[in-house]
């Protein structure tokens, strides 16, 4: 059974950071891509990042650029978002997906139940 489990969301207050972990099961760690999406309350969901486990090779939306990190540990098949200089903008729920194709870009197939984000100013 395939799993993602989120998990390092709190309350931070603005410009400190938060590391959130992505912890995944039941399948080829090295053949998915796996992307961390936020959704804002009466927001649609965005992506926000992602990486190819393969390749490493990675993908930021505009927002986050120069401020979060994606890493992969693949020892332990976690998957790390580093948020650093966070606004309250980026209050939101932060969920990880995993997609059968090892690149980003591409449609997710599994997806973890989140963990909240809240970025007090």
């Amino acid at each position: 059974e395939v799993q993602l489990v989120e998990s390092g969301g709190g309350l931070v207050q603005a410009g400190g950071s938060l590391r959130l972990s992505c912890a995944t099961s039941g399948f080829t760690f090295d053949d998915y891509a796996i992307g961390w999406f936020r959704q804002a309350p009466g927001k649609e969901r965005e992506g926000v990042s992602c990486i190819s486990i393969s390749d490493g090779s990675t993908y930021y939306a505009d927002s986050v650029k120069g401020r979060f990190t994606i890493s992969s540990d693949n020892a332990k098949n976690t998957v790390y978002l580093q948020m650093n200089s966070l606004k309250p903008e980026d209050t939101a729920v932060y969920y990880c997906a995993a997609s059968v194709v090892p690149r980003c870009g591409y449609g997710m197939n599994y997806w973890g139940k989140g963990t909240l984000v809240t970025v007090s100013s």
